[in-house]
């Protein structure tokens, strides 16, 4: 029998501590729960989840839909809904537009996905006269955790923009400095590594020039209060060894905190890559309207969507003391 390595070679073993999780649980444990409208939550393990992030303290939820569908799914889970709010709807399309509602009443501070389609709980939320639009794009930021990593990673945008333009690029950027800013307390610019393929500007790459553009945006203000590099290949924007082999002197090669990658499919594989491969623990969200709005993959873990809760609560917090826009 040959072998592909040598018999008396170790195993590598990765040992995690998911330290920085409960560091965000205990962040949030003295903030207060967020009144949350729960879109369309009309399976089993949407309740179990709520109601773990109720007994977490994070959220309350208003839980909006099918008011028969949404009490058979909590029969079969085997929780008791009696102290909660249920608004009626006669589906999925009209469930989402009560919860923008509710959000632009001031009745939720958060919007939370259940069991329906990304684009049709944002729908009524980029409505014209919803009530929930800023002067920013919606864009989604994965916060990622990976023992692979030396800290938080956000990757973006990997559910909301399909093939961003410049435009779109840099409020996606605005809104991962938000994110990041609320998740790590850290007053410090964030450096942001625009990703492409190569590490240098090819008029044949549209990746590369817009992160040249990003980079000259950022150094004369009109994307403020952090550090943008690019274009980058992963490899050098998360390790130091790779971008000094390359020759690479940067600020973010090798210690990024955010990855913009250059559309929905880089992001989501990588994204996907992270938690399914590199067992990261992840939190999804969607910033750029007035409420943080808990956008989870149906395919996520309880972990996964208990951290997403918790940085909404951040979020929440960190506008509140005017950290964030």
């Amino acid at each position: 029998m040959t072998h592909a390595f040598a018999p008396d070679e170790p195993p590598e073993v990765q040992v995690r501590s998911h330290e920085r999780y409960h560091q965000v649980m205990d962040a949030c444990a003295a903030l207060p729960a967020l009144m949350t409208a729960v879109v369309h939550p009309v399976d089993e393990f949407d309740i179990a989840s709520i109601r773990e992030a109720v007994d977490e303290n994070l959220i309350k939820p208003v839980l909006v839909g099918p008011a028969e569908r949404i009490s058979s799914s909590a029969s079969k889970a085997g929780i008791d809904l009696s102290g909660w709010k249920i608004v009626d709807a006669a589906h999925s399309h009209d469930a989402a537009g009560k919860a923008a509602g509710m959000a632009a009443d001031g009745s939720v501070q958060a919007i939370m996905k259940g069991s329906l389609h990304t684009n049709e709980l944002l729908g009524p939320i980029v409505a014209h006269g919803s009530g929930l639009r800023t002067g920013r794009r919606l864009s989604h930021a994965y916060a990622m955790d990976t023992a692979g990593y030396q800290k938080w990673l956000i990757v973006t945008d990997a559910v909301v923009n399909i093939a961003p333009d410049l435009a779109v690029k840099a409020d996606i950027c605005r809104n991962a400095i938000d994110a990041w800013h609320a998740l790590t307390g850290e007053a410090r610019p964030p450096g942001i590594a625009v990703l492409a393929a190569v590490e240098v500007v090819n008029p044949a790459m549209q990746a590369t020039i817009d992160a040249a553009a990003l980079c000259k945006m950022a150094q004369r203000g009109q994307i403020a209060g952090c550090v943008i590099d690019g274009p980058l290949a992963f490899d050098n924007a998360i390790s130091l060894d790779a971008a000094r082999r390359k020759g690479i002197d940067s600020e973010v090669a090798g210690n990024a905190d955010i990855l913009l990658l250059p559309d929905i499919e880089a992001a989501n594989i990588l994204a996907k890559q992270l938690t399914f491969i590199s067992h990261a623990d992840a939190a999804g969200i969607v910033m750029g309207a007035r409420v943080p709005i808990i956008l989870t993959s149906r395919a996520d873990n309880l972990r996964a969507r208990l951290l997403s809760c918790a940085l909404a609560v951040l979020v929440a917090e960190a506008r509140r003391q005017g950290r964030i826009t």
